[in-house]
């Protein structure tokens, strides 16, 4: 289960510190009282998330790009006193002692690494807590990210953004951007205060929302609504540009990736003599007694889940050669047992055997489901007792275990015994440590994890540490708790017996007890347990197969692939250079706007709030579509270097070394829709729209002797809205195989479906997708590239036309705030908490999301249907084929070569029957060589 990450805005503490503590100095007249301040919170963070990857992030020396956009950003601020500058490299010589993992990265500033982090975190599922003193984080926070700010004590969730600023934190960058910042020298627009900017944001939404509805800011409640349309109107280029100032970057290229960010032994002869020559002796005495509490060999004891919370993670006892001996029972708030004799597992063994239903877990050597070894197994048949069985613990001094083979040839045939219920916490981990072992896990009936996630997938947390405070109201015991952290971290079949056995019984009894709670709770929401039961219980399975299957990769191809791409990155910056007539830094904007609008003397499409002409992407786009040759080699230059690093870099150094093959890891507990996610690395997310993105595809391969099918739905969620809404129209054009954006073209512009152009078929297309993802006029105007006026003619006339959907909508809207949910198809829930929110556009984005969820949401039913029917079929159907992917709404099988035309018309037929619509369900299959041929 993925750690909680903290991220500590170094640079933010810095300041607040310096001016918040009394001037210190050491003995040589050191100012010392920043590097107190800012140490101390560190410490204590590592204190208070003692389970947690901390990053610390201090801003670099110099400009940032957004000096390059805007050359008086910060211009104002007056420069660091000696007092403070001279105390900076102390405290990163600090941290680095410390052992953590500390980022400077040139050209950005602290709050775009660490937005950039975040979102890597929460690509892998983990919490983030970001400790900042600094409101523009506000912007990152959603279900997976919070801020602390250590100084105040403060901790804010999102209901916390909302409660101090007055907008969610999906519109803080436009609340920042209607305010300005003096400070930071950011312009926004004059006379826009806090409660002016809540006042706009609430009524309107996002900064693009609210221009393009300045006819209605004077209605809003706000004092002076009535003149403010004008004030917007005069200065747009301001505000703009301000939301491009205040808006974090969070695709910073960073040389680590987070997971490599770990941290190190900490270097404690460094720190006391840095402690000693800055005088801090409190911390100099405590370094000194942790070293002498670290050689002192712990002495055998009873240890409850309680007690064993504060036991210290550097007793581990690895260099004693006295036999400790181990009491069989523990007691607390759990009576757990350290089985250590035959006769005592022979006793635990017969009473799995007569359980109706008992939890399960295995403790291992590692994280990563493909290395992992068993270390021992735990087990609850009633809640409050549980035993953990030790197999491979091999610190010195460790007592005397059974044997794991023998243990596991016991287990083997009740592990693998479907009618022996099972539950589990995220056990499709433990289906592959058990296979590491030769053990195929059967009659998992519940899972944990995914109990707490059918039940209530809005909430963001589905860990059992999480659920066990939520549910139970209890405090585990973490597994930095025994373990220690960072570098000097154990692995688990290193940790003493007195704290490794509570801790995994506890996870065995504390699973049991979660299970009893939610249960019943499913049971109480008929649909909610079947969703549970008979698509989540079912697919979990599928896609433990899939994982350990993997995908064959080409690394030469792609080595191959990034070479091309760098030569023609290479090409494309000459020829830059060569249309320029001079050589500049094609990421330069004050070089781009003299060469693009002095020199070459391209129209001006957008001005700076100073009056220079604008180089931002949005423009950089439009002159290329326009067919500018330098704006379109920019472009292209900007497109491929993103793909070179992020795919055909790195996808090579996935590969296992055994199997040569991507093993993925997918996430049925993450996205509230109930679409799979996936990550290391990210299938979902490999691009297809350009030649260059197919080519990373074609490095997909299949096995010699073995063809690629890719299997897909064709437009499902517009059947599903079809189904949904009931309307005659739609459901007449998916009855009839009509080609249906031809087919709504046709309804909308009033002419026979053979007279559709290229462009009414394009707008109708652009009009069926955008209303399934609530997009506005404004948002197809801009697609589109015409008027708002048109868009939203475009909009009626659909309505018109297809009047169910429109019911539909409305319909939804007001069940989803009399009930303060929507449901899929089949009945998986989506709780909306913001449906009647008085925020104005809290409320609004929830009604989007009632309308779309339910399409989204069946759609993900109905793939993980689809996987379930295909893999009880194949063992059946007599091809040599197996699943491989899933990405959306796509499988990826290998098969036989000469078998292949044939297996992908059966399995079509088989996806095509994963549900019954009121139209039909159509899936296009492919074969190829490669996932890229076959899709």
């Amino acid at each position: 289960m993925a750690r909680p990450v903290v991220l500590i805005d170094g640079s933010s503490y810095l300041f607040r510190a310096f001016h918040a503590l009394p001037p210190l100095t050491n003995p040589s007249g050191l100012h010392t009282n920043a590097i107190k301040g800012v140490i101390s919170m560190i410490r204590k963070l590592q204190k208070d998330y003692a389970d947690a990857q901390l990053v610390v992030v201090f801003d670099a020396k110099g400009k940032s790009f957004r000096n390059d956009i805007y050359a008086d950003y910060k211009a104002h601020r007056p420069p660091m006193p000696e007092e403070l500058r001279e105390q900076i490299a102390p405290i990163h010589a600090i941290i680095r002692a410390m052992g953590l993992p500390l980022l400077i990265i040139e050209g950005v500033e602290a709050d775009d690494v660490i937005g950039t982090l975040a979102r890597q975190a929460e690509a892998h599922d983990c919490q983030v807590i970001i400790s900042t003193g600094d409101k523009d984080m506000a912007q990152l926070v959603d279900d997976h990210v919070s801020l602390i700010n250590t100084m105040t004590n403060t901790f804010m969730d999102a209901s916390g953004v909302v409660e101090k600023f007055g907008v969610p934190p999906q519109h803080i960058v436009d609340y920042l951007a209607l305010m300005g910042d003096k400070v930071d020298n950011i312009p926004g627009v004059p006379g826009v205060g806090e409660k002016t900017a809540v006042g706009l944001v609430a009524g309107l939404g996002s900064l693009e929302d609210i221009y393009a509805n300045l006819d209605k800011v004077k209605d809003l409640s706000f004092r002076g609504a009535k003149t403010m349309a004008a004030k917007l109107e005069e200065h747009k280029d301001a505000a703009l540009l301000s939301k491009v100032l205040a808006t974090i970057k969070c695709d910073v290229a960073l040389e680590q990736n987070l997971s490599e960010l770990v941290s190190q032994p900490a270097d404690i002869n460094g720190l006391l003599e840095q402690f000693r020559e800055l005088d801090f002796r409190s911390w100099v005495t405590e370094l000194q007694a942790d070293g002498a509490q670290a050689v002192i060999a712990p002495t055998a004891k009873t240890a409850s889940p309680a007690t064993s919370k504060t036991a210290s993670a550097d007793s581990a006892a690895t260099k004693t050669a006295a036999v400790t001996e181990f009491p069989p029972v523990f007691s607390g708030d759990g009576e757990y047992e350290i089985v250590l004799e035959q006769a005592d597992f022979d006793r635990w063994l017969e009473a799995l055997k007569n359980a109706e239903l008992f939890a399960f877990d295995t403790e291992t050597t590692s994280l990563n489901y493909k290395e992992a070894r068993i270390v021992g197994v735990s087990f609850a048949v009633e809640a409050g007792k549980a035993a953990y069985v030790p197999l491979a613990h091999d610190y010195l001094g460790a007592p005397a275990q059974l044997d794991r083979e023998t243990v596991l040839a016991q287990l083997k045939p009740l592990l693998e015994d479907e009618a022996v219920k099972k539950v589990g916490q995220h056990m499709k981990y433990d289906t592959h440590v058990l296979a590491n072992h030769g053990i195929q896990l059967k009659g998992v009936a519940f899972d944990t994890q995914l109990e707490s996630y059918i039940l209530d997938s809005v909430a963001s947390r589905h860990d059992m540490d999480s659920l066990a405070r939520h549910y139970l109201d209890y405090t585990t015991t973490s597994f930095e708790d025994i373990a220690g952290k960072g570098a000097k971290q154990l692995t688990f079949n290193q940790i003493n017996l007195d704290q490794a056995g509570p801790y995994a019984a506890e996870d065995a009894d504390i699973t049991l007890r979660l299970h009893q709670t939610l249960w019943p709770r499913l049971q109480a929401e008929g649909a909610l347990a079947a969703v549970f039961s008979d698509i989540e219980m079912q697919v979990m399975p599928v896609l433990a197969s899939m994982e350990s299957t993997g995908a064959l990769i080409d690394a030469d191809q792609l080595h191959e692939l990034s070479q091309q791409f760098e030569q023609r990155l290479q090409q494309l910056e000459q020829k830059a250079h060569d249309v320029a007539g001079q050589v500049f830094n094609l990421g330069s904007p004050k070089q781009l706007g003299e060469i693009l609008f002095e020199k070459l003397s391209l129209p001006v499409k957008k001005k700076t709030p100073k009056g220079a002409p604008s180089t931002a992407e949005e423009v950089l786009q439009e002159l290329a579509d326009e067919g500018f040759e330098l704006p379109v080699l920019l472009m292209e230059h900007r497109g491929l270097s993103k793909l070179k690093s992020t795919y055909t870099d790195k996808l090579p150094t996935m590969i296992n070394a055994v199997t040569g093959r991507v093993h993925t890891s997918y996430h049925q507990a993450v996205a509230a829709t109930g679409r799979l996610s996936s990550t290391e690395p990210n299938l979902q997310n490999i691009p297809i729209r350009n030649d260059e993105g197919r080519k990373i595809r074609q490095a997909f391969v299949a096995p010699q002797g073995y063809k690629l099918v890719a299997a897909d739905y064709s437009q499902i969620e517009l059947r599903i809205m079809a189904h949904l809404s009931d309307d005659a129209g739609l459901l007449n054009a998916f009855a009839g195989g009509h080609d249906v954006h031809r087919a709504t073209a046709a309804e909308v512009f009033g002419v026979a479906e053979a007279e559709v152009s290229s462009d009414q078929r394009r707008s109708a297309k652009a009009i069926n997708f955008g209303l399934i993802y609530g997009m506005s006029a404004f948002g197809l105007a801009k697609q589109l590239g015409i008027g708002r006026g048109e868009a939203q003619d475009y909009v009626n006339l659909y309505f018109q036309r297809y009047p169910g959907v429109k019911d539909y909508m409305d319909r939804t809207r007001e069940q989803a705030k009399e009930l303060g949910y929507v449901e899929t198809i089949f009945g998986r829930r989506l709780y909306l908490p913001e449906i009647g929110s008085r925020n104005a556009a809290m409320r609004q984005h929830a009604e989007r999301t009632a309308i779309n969820a339910p399409m989204q949401g069946s759609a993900a039913d109905i793939i993980k249907r689809a996987m379930i029917k295909v893999a009880q079929w194949l063992p059946e159907s007599g091809f040599d084929a197996r699943l491989i992917m899933q990405v959306h709404d796509e499988l990826v099988l290998e098969v036989k070569d000469d078998q292949a035309e044939a297996f992908a018309a059966a399995l079509k037929q088989q996806m095509e029957q994963a549900a019954e619509l009121k139209v039909p369900l159509v899936v296009e299959a492919g074969i190829g060589i490669n996932w890229d041929e076959a899709h």
